[in-house]
C-alpha cells in the first residue's frame, strides 16, 4: 500500500482526521483487540497457559480502557505479555516527519511542528511509525 506522504493525501486517506485527531492509545488497542476477537485469532500467540486466568483479565482491562499493572514472579510472561500487546497497534501512526516527539500531523504540540504546518501546509512531510518503533523496553 502506498501511503500518504503529505498532510494533504493524509487528510484524504483513511488516516483521516476524525480517526486519528483525539485518538488514544487505550481506543487504538481496544478497537485492535474487538478485530481480533472478530476473527477468532489468537490474542497473544506464544503465551501458553493463561487462557482461563490472566489472558480474559487483560482483555477485559483493554476493553474497558483501565490501566493495569502486571505482577508476579519471575518467569511468568509478563514482559511477553507486554511484547505481545504491540499486536494489538495500528500497523503504521502517522507523525510529522523529522519531528522528535513524533507529533500527531492532526494535533502538534511542539512548536517545531506547528511552525512546519503553518509554513508548509498541506505538503507537510508525513511519516509513519510500525508498532516496534512505538513500542521501547528500558
Amino acid at each position: 500500500m502506498n501511503f500518504p506522504r503529505t498532510l494533504g493525501e493524509l487528510r484524504r486517506s483513511p488516516f483521516s482526521e476524525e480517526k486519528l485527531r483525539a485518538r488514544r492509545v487505550k481506543d487504538e488497542l481496544r478497537e485492535n483487540l474487538i478485530a481480533k476477537l472478530g476473527d477468532d485469532a489468537p490474542i497473544f500467540p506464544g503465551i501458553v497457559g493463561y487462557d482461563d486466568t490472566v489472558v480474559p483479565q487483560i482483555v477485559n482491562a483493554i476493553l474497558s480502557r483501565h490501566n493495569f499493572i502486571l505482577l508476579g514472579l519471575r518467569g511468568q510472561a509478563k514482559s511477553r505479555i507486554l511484547r505481545a500487546l504491540t499486536s494489538l497497534l495500528d500497523p503504521h501512526a502517522p507523525y510529522i516527519a523529522g519531528c522528535e516527539i513524533h507529533d500527531n500531523p492532526y494535533a502538534p504540540i511542539c512548536r517545531r511542528c506547528r511552525d512546519l504546518i503553518a509554513q508548509c501546509g498541506e505538503a507537510t512531510a508525513i511519516a509513519y511509525l510500525t508498532p516496534e518503533e512505538r513500542y521501547v523496553e528500558k
